[in-house]
């Protein structure tokens, strides 16, 4: 089947505006001024988008597709990831991966997660490993994982400065990120270090000891909850100002700064604004993690479930309430990750890639259809594909 959008305005991310885009098969064939199909050529579905917005699938790089480890113990435990839940919030590639429970969520069980998502209909890769170290593993080495199994593309989300990290040396951190890197290497893939930073004092502090001691470079991780508290998001602003990669995560709306009440819409403005190059910056859900809230004495007082539908909505209110533009805005779920995650077919709209294409209202910017390597997935705000179970 080819699909035909009809004089949408395109932000590719960059605006390279109104265009036609033709969709053959899992691919974006052609973008031009104007298309056009000889009457009776092929079957051709042809889709008014004069009111829209075309713009790149989202890349969600933080999901755990299979749920988390409740802290509230067994009956905490989060449920899995739904189809629907990923494309009805414009979201047509994710990255999966084990948080703090690694004993009952299982590298087995998120790999086979991974594949159902993809049978399902969108692209989803996986990290190996959890929280803790020594990482878990589905060869019994990090660097075999990520050359032999296609699906795996680093590792993660290993934690610091937290107190449910299993608290790695310098040492212990380095030569995981080592062999990340060489199985990064050797397979053609990203070979990223996912790392979970929590509200301790060391901060970012192990990463910058290890990226001036070693050989590893900085972009060898990816940083995520930077927008945590006050303290961690200044020093966010110092990593990514080395050339570090930093991540909000979206389903978390943080209190810092003298302000008050801060979101990541808010958080991405005010990073721009001193300095850090957007294509440092990145946004993730943290989507079916548990979110759970301590007190002071590391005691669990209660915990709520991080969505996909964040991710774009962060987005969104960076637009129309912080006044960053679209096209920069755009940049944080789509090309920066795609960038990172070293997935070239992902995240732009270009010929030769993937279908991947998301339809926004331009007026609100609300999501309307969304496409899946080339396959209609959701239709104004509706899904017409649901996974398996879904009904």
């Amino acid at each position: 089947m080819l699909t035909l959008l009809q004089n949408g305005e395109v932000y590719a991310p960059h605006y390279i505006g109104r265009k036609d885009v033709l969709l053959v098969g899992s691919k974006i064939g052609h973008i031009q001024d104007r298309i056009e199909v000889p009457a009776n050529f092929v079957d051709v579905r042809v889709i008014d988008a004069s009111d829209t917005y075309i713009v790149p699938g989202f890349i969600d790089p933080h999901v755990h597709i299979i749920g988390g480890g409740g802290e509230g113990g067994f009956k905490t435990r989060t449920p899995e990831l739904q189809l629907t839940d990923a494309t009805t919030s414009g979201v047509t590639t994710i990255v999966g991966l084990l948080g703090t429970d690694g004993t009952t969520r299982r590298m087995e069980s998120l790999l086979a997660k991974a594949r159902a998502l993809e049978e399902e209909g969108i692209t989803c890769y996986i990290h190996t490993g959890s929280y803790h170290l020594p990482v878990q593993t589905l060869t019994n080495r990090i660097q075999d994982d990520i050359i032999l199994i296609d699906k795996i593309i680093g590792i993660g989300e290993i934690a610091i400065s937290d107190h449910r990290s299993s608290q790695p040396t310098f040492e212990e951190l380095a030569k995981v990120a080592a062999a990340a890197r060489n199985g990064g290497i050797l397979s053609g893939k990203a070979g990223v270090v996912e790392v979970h930073v929590g509200d301790g004092m060391a901060q970012l502090r192990l990463l910058e000891e290890i990226v001036d001691q070693t050989d590893i470079p900085i972009r060898q991780f990816h940083p995520t909850h930077i927008n945590r508290n006050a303290e961690l998001f200044e020093a966010g602003i110092h990593y990514a100002k080395k050339g570090g990669y930093v991540d909000f995560t979206t389903s978390t709306i943080p209190q810092f700064l003298e302000e008050g009440e801060v979101k990541c819409s808010r958080g991405l403005r005010m990073m721009l604004e001193r300095g850090v190059p957007i294509g440092c910056i990145t946004f993730s859900s943290d989507g079916q993690a548990s979110l759970p809230a301590f007190s002071s004495d590391g005691e669990f007082l209660g915990l709520q479930v991080g969505s996909v539908s964040s991710l774009f909505q962060e987005v969104r209110d960076a637009v129309l309430q912080e006044g960053v533009s679209l096209e920069t805005a755009l940049q944080v779920i789509t090309s920066n990750t795609s960038h990172v995650l070293r997935l070239p077919d992902k995240g732009y709209v270009k010929e030769g890639k993937d279908a991947d294409i998301v339809l926004l209202d331009k007026h609100t910017l609300q999501i309307g259809s969304v496409f899946a390597r080339g396959r209609l997935m959701v239709e104004g705000g509706t899904p017409v594909v649901k996974g398996t179970f879904e009904r």
